[in-house]
Order: structure tokens, then sequence, then C-alpha cells
């Protein structure tokens, strides 16, 4: 399979420009509509960011991928159309995905994830007071959750999630793993070798997820599987086995720390609506709403779902957050 370099920035990548084409035409950036790139250090890491700032915005949306994508392909259906309704938005690419540098020497884990995006909050809170809702796509959904259950309490005003994976669930690991044999001998296997010196061995993503289903477009799918800074990335064994064991700070039935919305995409052929449910039917301490996409993937091309999407996460910032 063949594969695209990575490159410093994302004015020199060429793949999130080939996916945007199978966006609708309002979504697609040019140099000058692009978001700004930074970079934030963390615990010798050199985080990527796309920040679309605004000094007036009342609110902060933080956009994290899931593990077959990244920020800039957050900033492609959110980061920009939010920005464009005055929110501030940052979209950041988590260790070993986008163009987020680690730090030589280190095999970062799932719980390095939570940990970093936690800190990202506080550091965003140092710079100003306005309220933040936390956005994940697929897996980013989970991550939005055990963010904001480990995160001081009033650091977040709300999370919205594509998804809600417990992977600790097997009829979650069954159907969102490659195949069922994956889920039920992978799993342990990748615990076993997670405690020894093989935990830093990688392994590709599209082997051990349904990332065949991560776009219902056959055309955006080749340019995602070509794309080693998304959905042609590995993964460490490291990584892999936090990522399917980790135990939130809280559990679902003694979360309270924020309002919860699930924009789930009604053609979702990865993780359909019914995967969620095992953990949002146990939160009842928050309000938690559901807007399904008409028509969207997983990963949302299509419209109405995508125009869907965008209404519903900014009526969601300007009622929790504003």
């Amino acid at each position: 399979m063949s594969t695209t370099p990575v490159p410093a920035d994302y004015r020199d990548q060429q793949a999130w420009r080939d996916l945007q084409q199978f966006l609708p035409a309002r979504l697609r950036l040019t140099n000058d509509t692009a978001p700004e790139e930074e970079f934030w250090d963390w615990r010798g890491h050199r985080v990527h960011l796309d920040r679309y700032p605004n000094p007036a915005a009342q609110a902060k949306v933080v956009l994290h991928h899931g593990v077959g994508t990244n920020g800039r392909q957050m900033s492609l259906i959110l980061g920009a159309p939010l920005a464009g309704r005055g929110f501030e938005t940052v979209a950041l690419d988590n260790l070993g995905y986008g163009l987020t540098q680690v730090k030589p020497g280190t095999t970062p884990s799932y719980d390095d994830w939570v940990d970093l995006v936690v800190d990202f909050l506080a550091h965003e809170q140092s710079r100003d007071d306005r309220p933040i809702v936390l956005y994940g796509l697929s897996a980013g959904g989970m991550l939005s959750y055990h963010v904001a259950a480990k995160a001081p309490r009033g650091t977040l005003a709300g999370i919205v999630g594509m998804t809600f994976l417990d992977q600790r669930n097997r009829q979650v690991r069954d159907e969102t793993a490659h195949d069922k044999l994956t889920s039920r001998l992978g799993g342990p296997f990748m615990g076993l070798l997670a405690k020894t010196p093989a935990a830093s061995l990688k392994y590709p993503m599209s082997l051990a997820s349904k990332m065949s289903a991560l776009a219902n477009n056959p055309g955006a799918m080749e340019v995602f599987l070509k794309d080693r800074s998304s959905a042609a990335n590995w993964v460490s064994v490291r990584f892999l086995d936090r990522y399917m064991n980790y135990a939130p700070a809280v559990e679902p039935e003694d979360f309270d720390a924020c309002p919860i919305l699930l924009t789930q995409p009604a053609d979702d052929r990865w993780t359909p609506h019914h995967l969620s449910l095992p953990v949002l039917s146990r939160i009842t301490k928050v309000p938690v709403d559901t807007v399904m996409l008409d028509n969207a993937g997983h990963y949302p091309l299509e419209e109405p779902g995508l125009q869907q999407m965008q209404d519903a996460i900014a009526d969601f910032v300007a009622k929790h957050a504003t």
C-alpha cells in the first residue's frame, strides 16, 4: 500500500486537499481560509494545532479526531464552519496522529491522550476564561467523556461526541474491530505484549479496526487509506492495549461534569447508534441529547447530515457555553 510522507505543516500536505473534494463546495478550504497552524509543547512532544482565533468569541470549541482521522479533517467539517458562526475553534493532533511530533524514544499510550487533552484545556484556560466545549469524532467521542471525567470540575461547559464507545464492552469491541477474531483474540494478545518490550511495536489501525467503514464514499476511502497521518496510521501495542481497557475516572452512573450531545450519523457503517447506548443510557445526572445526521457516514461527507451536525453543535455551544 502506498502512503504519503508526513510534512511539517498542513499547508504542505496534499491528503486533506484531496479529501475535501468529496465535501460540499461550501466546506472546501483555500490557502486564505485554512486555519492558522501552531505548535504547543507538552512533555517534550510538539502538538500541532489548527486554530481559528477569535478574541471576541464568547466560547471556544476544541476538536479532537478519532483513531482514523486527524485535526485538519476536523477543521474541514467543523472548525471552519463553527468559526464562521463566531466561535473560536482549535483542532489538535494527538500523539502519533496528524502532524504532531512525538518526543523521540517515547511510546505514548491512550492514557497520554487523555492527559494531553486535560492539560491542553488547562493551557487554554490560562489564556482566558471563556467556556470551552470539547468535541470528539469516533474514538474522540469517548475520549471527550474520559477527559471530562478526569479534568477539574468546571473545565468543560459540555462535550459532543460522534460516538461514545466503551471498548471494555465486548459487543462494542466485536462490532468495531476489524473482525471478531481480532476482537476476541487480538485484544488479550495485545495485553500480554504490552507487558513486554514488544509494547513499542507498531500495528496498522486498518487491521485492528473496521477502518474500511470510516467513510461511505469509495473515493474518499482511497484518500484516507493512503494518509499515514490519519487512517493509514500505525499505533503501538501499548496504545492499543490501553485504548481497549481504559477505565474512566468517573463511571457513567456518577458522571455529572457537564451536558452531553451525541451527533450520530444515520448511515454510520462502523459505529451505529446502538453502540453508544451502553454509555449514554447510564448517564442520568446531566442532560444527554441525541441528534441523528441524515444520510451521513462515520466521517460525514454528506448533506444534509453535515449541516444538521453543524447546526446542532452551534446550538449546543450557544445554550451551554455562552
